[in-house]
């Protein structure tokens, strides 16, 4: 095993540091510096007093497992029973051992974020009350993790130390950013430490776990996410580097997760095939270590993999994730993709959106909100679908009909926790709002604020000291106009970035203004308390997908046809939380009628289709794939 260890960190030195590094364009914001309002928010209370805030009940074995405390993980711990079937996997038990700590932590990240932005007096109280818990099991040393001291760092296969830890530190993180409680700040730092200790830079292979599979080693790789937020916090670029250094072992070991590893994607003949979740959550390790380093190795690398991924991505934003990519392009029937990489791939492109400031990231952002995380939500329970397609003839359990050999699948189906399958795509819901409401807001300077993502928000923030507070009113995404709220409490002079969606064909307001790389600038000095109004013109418009079939969208909203259907309702868990099925009424299907009109109106795109059962014309209604269950979205 040392020289194995040896050869890898031999290895590593393949990639090489630069004297010079680039530059990142816009400054990312504390967590809670921005809250949601109007129906976003509306939403988010929803979810709060639905599944999201209640999974602690829904699923209490999983939730309320002490495995960061008292049932920290031994030598001769045994597989947990997680109420899940396992007829396919490919797993193996041991990921079994550490799987409560990833559904737990991620849980509490997406609640504590959740009761923070809405100010729920008793989801904060209960948050304390957690992160207290937590910090009261930090040893010594400063190790905050799942395993007990005969275990922790001393692996040579499948275990979740690091992803364990990047999964609730994150949360803590957020905490802080929002209490300013630097206890917490503290506990987490001499956490990092503790891992950077054990895991010393260039001395040691964190990413070595034998040639068997190890899902849970790769999630690991997420650690990253942990040091780019300290690297935000304390601008020491050890954190950075430790990034850097994590990915050239990741790049150098066995990874049964390994469409990220550089070989792998300077290899031209590659193909995308691991599990989708990993494959778009590693996009951010990329982009660290790209900013660590700044090397054309790395800079192609990171636009080799993001080509790769959009011919992984539906027309949605949902990219696929049923369960492995598996060498395959999207599709609108045949591909699923899963909630918990709706999270992942979301977050990445906030992430590069950050840092390279590129307008377009934006749009693929809001694809992803507001078309396949949206049409993966049950607009009248709360649940949600574990694996969803844009056509959804059926939820049943399986994609659209299709059976999958030596696999029970259940997960096309709507649950409050799906734990027939794994409690992860439920916690990652919970995370979604949050994170999106936390990257609409940035600043490239003291003086810009850009606006980066558009929805209905208030951003509390300053200028040379003078507290700013600007409130976006608007029903975006199903209306096009916005008033720009400004308060303040003395006049000052600043910059207002909006961001322009590809999909804009004319702009409304009174305010002078420019635009700049896709960026609606508007500089002047704002009184004590002052207005932008601006609206957009849009038009629909009718698309192909990668197959040639026609899609429809109007703004950045992608419609479907709904088709009725027969609910059926499953498993009922804790009272009022219920699985449901959904089987249609009628199977028919429709082609696109070529050079027929259309028009929007209320909400809706009207036009004609073709019954493929009758070969018929028939008037038909469109209406935004968020509002659907099922439904036939491409033609």
């Amino acid at each position: 095993m040392k020289l194995i260890q040896s050869l890898v960190l031999l290895l590593m030195s393949t990639i090489t540091l630069a004297q010079t590094k680039p530059v990142e364009k816009f400054q990312s914001l504390p967590f809670g510096a921005i809250k949601p309002r109007g129906w976003l928010k509306e939403q988010m209370q929803k979810d709060v007093d639905g599944f999201v805030g209640n999974l602690d009940l829904i699923v209490p074995d999983l939730i309320n497992d002490p495995i960061y405390s008292t049932g920290r993980l031994q030598k001769h711990s045994k597989v947990k029973d997680l109420g899940n079937h396992k007829e396919g996997d490919v797993a193996g038990d041991e990921q079994y051992k550490w799987w409560n700590s990833e559904t737990q932590s991620n849980w509490w990240d997406g609640y504590l974020r959740n009761v923070f932005l809405l100010e729920d007096k008793k989801g904060i109280e209960k948050a304390k009350k957690y992160v207290e818990n937590i910090l009261a099991t930090q040893d010594e040393d400063g190790y905050i993790g799942i395993y007990d001291k005969e275990l922790r760092y001393n692996f040579s296969s499948e275990n979740g130390e690091l992803w364990s830890k990047a999964s609730l530190y994150r949360g803590l993180l957020a905490y802080y950013e929002y209490t300013k409680d630097e206890n917490v700040f503290t506990a987490v730092k001499r956490a990092v430490e503790n891992v950077m200790e054990n895991y010393p830079f260039y001395a040691s292979s964190p990413f070595y776990s034998g040639t068997s599979f190890n899902g849970g080693v790769s999630h690991g790789l997420t650690f990253t996410d942990v040091l780019e937020r300290m690297y935000f916090h304390t601008k020491d670029e050890k954190y950075r580097d430790y990034a850097l250094f994590l990915y050239k072992d990741f790049s150098n070991t066995y990874q049964s997760e390994a469409d990220v590893q550089l070989k792998n994607i300077l290899d031209p003949g590659y193909k995308l095939k691991s599990h989708g979740v990993h494959t778009f959550e590693h996009i951010r390790t990329l982009i660290i270590a790209k900013y660590a380093a700044e090397n054309s190795e790395l800079t192609n690398a990171l636009d080799i993999y993001l080509e790769r991924i959009k011919n992984a991505t539906t027309i949605s934003g949902g990219a696929i994730g049923d369960e492995w990519i598996a060498e395959r392009n999207a599709d609108a029937t045949h591909i699923g993709y899963e909630y918990c990489s709706l999270q992942e791939l979301m977050d990445s492109y906030s992430l590069l959106f950050q840092k390279t400031g590129k307008a377009k990231i934006g749009d693929d952002i809001e694809n992803i909100f507001y078309n396949a995380a949206q049409g993966s939500r049950n607009p009248n329970h709360s649940c949600i679908a574990y694996l969803k397609t844009d056509n959804s003839f059926e939820m049943l359990g399986t994609k659209n009909g299709e059976t999958e050999p030596d696999r029970k699948q259940t997960r096309y189906k709507y649950s409050p926790a799906h734990q027939d399958v794994a409690v992860c795509c439920n916690p990652n819901a919970g995370r979604i709002s949050p994170y999106f409401v936390q990257n609409s807001w940035m600043k490239e300077n003291e003086t810009t604020f850009v606006a980066a993502l558009l929805m209905p928000n208030v951003l509390e923030s300053s200028v040379n000291g003078n507290i700013v507070i600007i409130e976006n009113i608007t029903e975006y995404p199903n209306q096009k106009e916005f008033k720009f709220k400004i308060t303040q409490s003395k006049p000052s002079g600043f910059t207002l970035k909006i961001r322009k969606p590809t999909w804009v064909k004319k702009i409304k307001t009174n305010e002078v203004y420019r635009i700049e790389n896709d960026f609606i600038v508007i500089e002047r000095t704002f009184f004590t308390s002052d207005v932008i109004n601006l609206s957009f013109e849009t038009e629909i418009q009718v698309k192909k997908d990668n197959i040639g079939s026609h899609y429809f969208t109007y703004g950045v909203l992608l419609f479907a046809l709904p088709i009725k259907a027969k609910e059926i309702v499953g498993k009922i868990y804790y009272t009022k939380f219920t699985d449901f099925t959904y089987e249609p009424f009628l199977k028919t299907r429709y082609l696109f009628k070529n050079n027929e009109k259309f028009r929007y109106k209320n909400g809706f795109i009207k036009t004609k289709l073709i019954n493929q059962n009758t070969n018929k014309i028939e008037k038909v209604e469109l209406i935004p794939i968020g509002k659907t269950i099922l439904r036939q979205t491409t033609f």
